[in-house]
């Protein structure tokens, strides 16, 4: 396209988009040194998550740190020390992306909530855990071979230690709710870990594992549409199950209502009528009713029925004495 006269700068006519300012709008360049994502594919393909904080969780994580410290500690009889690095969400797929290989891949279930998570241990811990298993010496580094597969004994020793941490996990998710959590299976490629869509988002626990001079990193993982039954619950900043009593405003309560003053009716019957009829009514007629002296009448109170009564007199008052339960009586 020839520029001409009053043309803007860059040969394109007034109103027309070049392909560098269409390219640049969706976040496609093409100057390899710049990788940044702009425009709407900076949007789309964000990894900044908007989630709600969980402290429940968080309170939860750190309970386990402790719980699987003691854990360890009785099954190498080493010094151990476990650590809660952060809880953050992520994006299933862009968590498996950045796992560090080699690794494993715990594959759980949580039977109450049908529904999976994942536990990632990492090369370092696994080798140490296997290390403090099989007898190697304290204060050495664990000897890491790479270039082969893990071991079907190296796998099951992890698998051990993992359950031992998910079992933890689910005393301390006991204030919560009870759950039971099983291992499925171990897997060392992520692609055969995929439990969940490559953009659903997911809560993720990073803890530290010192042993001396050994130690490594694991995390569990889990979707938020497994979380979600007890969503609620861990959104609470504190644990439900003590919250604390105002007891003066108990009391307080408790007395206003017993001498709070209700209005009981009681219908002696009911009859349909024309309103015709009832706008010719005066003083002196007679309404006849489908009840005789011996018949339950309804109590109600604000129209809600209550039970069933007999009408009667009582110190030259009129009286009505209750023959059923409220809570019988109410529909």
């Amino acid at each position: 396209m020839s520029g001409t006269e009053g043309d803007p700068p860059g040969g394109e006519a007034a109103g027309t988009f070049a392909q560098a300012d269409i390219d640049a709008l969706f976040g496609f360049e093409e100057v390899a040194a710049q990788k940044q994502r702009k425009g709407l594919r900076a949007v789309i393909e964000s990894d900044v998550i908007s989630h709600e904080r969980m402290p429940m969780l968080e309170a939860v994580c750190e309970r386990l740190a402790r719980t699987f410290a003691t854990s360890m500690r009785n099954v190498t009889s080493d010094a151990i020390d476990v650590r809660l690095e952060n809880v953050s969400s992520n994006r299933f797929g862009e968590y498996m992306k950045r796992a560090t290989l080699p690794a494993m891949f715990a594959v759980f279930k949580v039977r109450e909530w049908e529904n999976h998570g994942i536990v990632t241990v990492d090369s370092g811990l696994i080798y140490a855990v296997v290390d403090a298993l099989l007898g190697g010496r304290k204060g050495g580094g664990a000897q890491r071979i790479d270039g082969r597969a893990f071991t079907s004994i190296e796998t099951r020793l992890v698998s051990r230690i993992v359950q031992l941490a998910l079992d933890d996990f689910a005393s301390a998710f006991e204030r919560i709710e009870p759950i039971t959590i099983e291992v499925e299976r171990i897997e060392t490629s992520p692609r055969f870990a995929a439990i969940a869509g490559p953009s659903n988002i997911a809560a993720v626990a990073s803890f530290v594992v010192n042993m001396d001079t050994r130690g490594g990193h694991f995390s569990i993982l889990l979707p938020h549409a497994t979380l979600e039954p007890v969503r609620e619950r861990l959104l609470q900043r504190f644990m439900g199950e003590n919250p604390g009593r105002d007891r003066l405003w108990e009391a307080h309560m408790a007395a206003e209502l017993w001498r709070t003053e209700v209005t009981v009716d009681v219908v002696l019957g009911e009859r349909r009528m024309r309103l015709h009829d009832v706008n010719n009514l005066k003083i002196g007629d007679t309404i006849r009713l489908d009840r005789g002296p011996d018949d339950t009448l309804g109590i109600q109170c604000g129209g809600v029925p209550l039970g069933q009564g007999h009408i009667g007199q009582r110190r030259s008052n009129i009286a009505v004495r209750t023959v059923t339960d409220i809570a019988k009586g109410m529909k």
